[in-house]
Parts: structure tokens; C-alpha cells; sequence
């Protein structure tokens, strides 16, 4: 059994200094080890208050609410009301998209493990009523298919709000009330938030965006409740999350059966080097196959907070670290890089790095535009042969970020990554597919992004 006394203390005096070395305004963390929880917290919510952060406030989780909705997904599966390998339209008939063929197959299980191949970061606000999901899956008609159901793996946000609602539809009760009614009452959860009118009924984060340089309280508290299956506004602290996850370590408990526990923990596809995304992807869980063994978890990320979750089951380790601004990736990286070794004898997922001294190369394959809802993406190469990657965000992003441009060098292959890390990590970018030219069809950071047709 690792030393939790040892871990203790270094919460205690480490923790508090990671946080000012990366600016980060405010974060809390939780530790399980056997089931023994140790919580801790530093810095403040909000800039503008100074309000501190304790291990009892509640942060957003973000996308790590995929996991959550994908348990719901398996608590139906388990009553024998839903099976994975049945098309959406066996649940939802009305379900469209713009390619009917693709809308026609697209199963539940491709939802769960993002494989849907259509657009999937659309935000659009269908208002905050318990019918918003409904209307949000009513707008994906006419969303471009990317390519066919089950030919990759893109991360795909609108997959997670068509599986929530073939949950509501199933339940016959919003979304909102299924996270409440079986996971929030049966597990005992105390400080968890279904929206900002719960999450100020306790200590909320707010999250921070860096406006000149400085950490400054983001315009908006979340996003659309639209989005709310895949991640856009569930909250809750550390310790909470962690009791979740503690039903995955125990079998399923009062949440899931022992076999839906293991089915969504076992690999459905693999994935190219994405950066901080895994080997491979399950049910809900993105899995790192590791030297020293296999870790489980997912990220997630909403307007200006940033939260990380590494489960390793056979040793009886979670992590969960919660933040609201700076540079959570290296915090991540400090903090999971003592934590991981320390408790669970495995070292921490590895960041891709750049060559030191990269080697000039034609990248007539991969320049042009790439386009989706949310941004463009354009590739170019100078008259020196320096390779620019420039990212304009559009929609409801482009209330929130702004355009960047970094430098792309070869790291393998069709695989180019950014020489530097301006957000703690260097990111690689996998050129796939051919145009018909012999250009790439495809740029991959995690989301596939098609060229724009000339």
C-alpha cells in the first residue's frame, strides 16, 4: 500500500507552489488508494472575489461527464432496455443527418466510442428547458458526415447529447434528472451540480481565460445546457467524482453491474498519437496502454476550466484534479508525474516531443484549409520552408479564444506536431486520407477536420 501520509504532506506543501508556478488561479485535487480518499485545495475561485478554493467546491468536470452519461447508457443496457450494436433509429426513428445512409446505421455503441463519423462540435443553444436536449438532436439535420460509421475514431460532442437523449427517451425524464435519480442519489453524492442555479448553492469555480497575459474571469460561467451529456456544465468536487469512479473500482455497486463495468473498459478502437489523448478508446473511457500497465480516465475541458481524470483499476488508484485557469496541462503533468509513481508504481502517460533539431521536408501534402463548425485550420509553407499552422475559431468559441499561429514540424511519418508548447503541450496533428490530388483529405488532432473543397 502506497504511504499515504507521504502523499498527505505533499498535497499539503507541493500543491499550493504547482499552482503559482503555472498560474493557475484555483484548483482542488482528490487521491483514492484502496478506497481511503485524501482531498486538497489552493488558490481562489474567482480572481475577482478572492473567494479560496477548499476540497469541498465544485469545479466542472467537463468532458468527463462522457463517462457518466455513458454509465447511464450501460444502467439501460443492464435492464435490458438498450443494446449497443442496435442503430440510434431503433431509439430515436426521427434521428437525421446529412447523409440519411450514415444517419440510417449509425449504432449506439459507434455513439459511445466516437466513431459516428459526423460533425461533432456544434454548440447550438436550443435554451435551457428540460426539452433542450430534444431540440439540440433535431438540429444535427443536415450535419456533414466526416466519413462512414465505424471507419475511425474523431471525438464527437454531439454523439454524447443523441446518446443522453435516447436516455431521456428510455427514462421518460430529462437528462439532467437521470444523472440525479441513478447516479447522484444512489451513490450519495453531496456536492455535485447539474447547472449554476445548483452549483452557487456551494462554492463554484469560475472559470478564467488569460486576457493581456493575466487570469481573467471568463464571460460566461458554462456552456449550453444543450451539451449538458457530453460536458458543457456538470460540476461537482473532486471527492464526489471520485465516488463515482469508485463504483467502476468496486464492480458497478449500487450503479452498474460487474459486466458493464468491464464492457466499458475494453478497447473498441485505436487511436493515432494524439497528445493527451489515449491508446485507445472503450465506452465512455479513453485507455493508455502504458510499460508499467493500463490506466483509464478522460479530460475535459468548458470556458476556462480544465479537469483530468487517471483511474488505474489494478492497483486501486484515481486522481481527480480539477482547475479553473493558468496552465492546467502542466499542472497536470507536475502533479500526475509524482502522483501515478508514487501511488500506483506507473509512470505518467508520456507527452509527444518535437525533434531537437527537425529536418526541413515538402509539406505540399498537408498545406491548404481544413474547416468545421468551430474553426479553421490553415496549413502553410514559407519561402524558408517553415511549415504555420493557423487556427481561427468560429461559432460560439469565437466569443472566447483567439486565432493562433505555431510552427509544425515532421515527427513521423504524416504526423506533424508543434515545435512549441504554448499551452503545455506540443500537439500533433496526423494528415490523413488522399483528396484525389494526393493532398491529405484529413487533418487529426483528436477531432478529424476535412479539407475545404476547392
Amino acid at each position: 500500500m502506497a504511504n499515504l501520509d507521504e502523499t498527505k504532506q505533499w498535497l499539503a506543501d507541493r500543491f499550493p507552489r504547482l499552482l503559482a508556478d503555472h498560474g493557475v488561479p484555483g484548483a482542488a485535487i482528490a487521491v483514492s488508494v484502496g478506497g481511503e480518499v485524501l482531498d486538497a485545495a489552493g488558490g481562489v475561485l474567482n480572481t475577482a472575489t478572492g473567494v479560496e478554493a477548499t476540497p469541498d467546491s465544485v469545479f466542472q468536470i467537463g468532458s468527463i461527464t462522457k463517462v457518466w452519461t455513458a454509465t447511464l447508457a450501460m444502467q439501460l443496457v443492464d435492464e435490458g432496455a438498450l443494446e449497443l450494436d442496435v442503430p440510434v433509429r431503433g431509439y430515436l426513428p426521427d434521428f437525421r443527418l446529412g447523409d440519411e445512409t450514415a444517419a440510417a446505421t449509425i449504432t449506439v455503441r459507434q455513439l459511445m466510442c466516437h466513431t459516428s463519423g459526423f460533425e461533432g462540435d456544434l454548440f447550438t443553444d436550443t435554451g435551457k428547458g428540460d426539452d433542450c436536449v430534444e431540440k439540440y438532436v433535431a438540429t444535427l439535420d443536415g450535419v456533414d458526415q466526416l466519413f462512414p460509421p465505424g471507419e475511425m475514431f474523431s471525438y464527437n460532442n454531439a454523439a454524447y447529447c443523441v446518446l443522453g437523449r435516447i436516455i431521456e427517451v428510455l427514462r421518460g425524464k430529462p437528462y439532467d434528472t437521470c444523472l440525479r435519480d441513478h447516479l447522484f442519489t444512489p451513490l450519495g453524492l453531496t456536492h455535485a451540480a447539474t447547472s449554476a442555479d445548483e452549483a452557487i448553492l456551494h462554492r463554484a469555480a469560475v472559470g478564467h481565460l488569460q486576457v493581456d497575459g493575466e487570469a481573467r474571469p471568463a464571460p460566461m460561467w458554462s456552456l449550453v445546457r444543450s451539451n449538458g451529456p457530453a460536458g458543457s456544465v456538470l460540476a461537482m468536487r473532486p471527492r464526489d467524482l471520485l465516488t463515482f469512479v469508485r463504483a467502476h473500482l468496486d464492480g458497478g455497486g449500487p450503479a452498474l453491474s460487474a459486466e458493464s463495468v468491464k464492457a466499458m473498459q475494453e478497447r473498441q478502437v485505436a487511436l493515432p498519437p494524439l497528445g493527451l489523448m489515449g491508446t485507445s478508446w472503450g465506452l465512455g473511457w479513453e485507455i493508455y496502454d502504458l510499460p508499467g500497465g493500463t490506466i483509464i480516465g478522460h479530460d475535459g475541458g468548458t470556458i476556462g476550466q480544465a479537469a483530468f481524470l487517471r483511474v488505474v483499476p489494478e492497483r486501486d488508484v484515481a486522481i481527480a484534479l480539477l482547475t479553473n485557469g493558468g496552465d492546467p496541462i502542466s499542472l497536470y503533468a507536475d502533479v500526475f508525474g509524482h502522483l501515478l509513481p508514487a501511488l500506483a508504481g506507473i509512470d505518467r502517460p508520456p507527452f509527444p516531443e518535437p525533434p531537437s533539431d527537425p529536418a526541413p521536408f515538402d509539406a505540399s501534402r498537408y498545406t491548404g484549409t481544413y474547416s468545421c463548425e468551430v474553426a479553421d485550420v490553415t496549413v502553410s509553407q514559407d519561402d524558408d520552408g517553415r511549415v504555420w499552422l493557423e487556427q481561427v475559431p468560429k461559432g460560439v468559441l469565437a466569443e472566447v479564444g483567439e486565432a493562433e499561429r505555431t510552427e509544425l514540424v515532421r515527427l513521423d511519418g504524416d504526423t506533424l506536431i508543434t515545435r512549441e508548447a504554448p499551452h503545455g503541450l506540443h500537439q500533433p496533428h496526423v494528415f490523413l486520407g488522399d483528396d484525389g490530388t494526393g493532398r491529405a483529405e484529413y487533418v487529426h488532432s483528436g477531432r478529424v477536420i476535412r479539407r475545404e473543397a476547392r
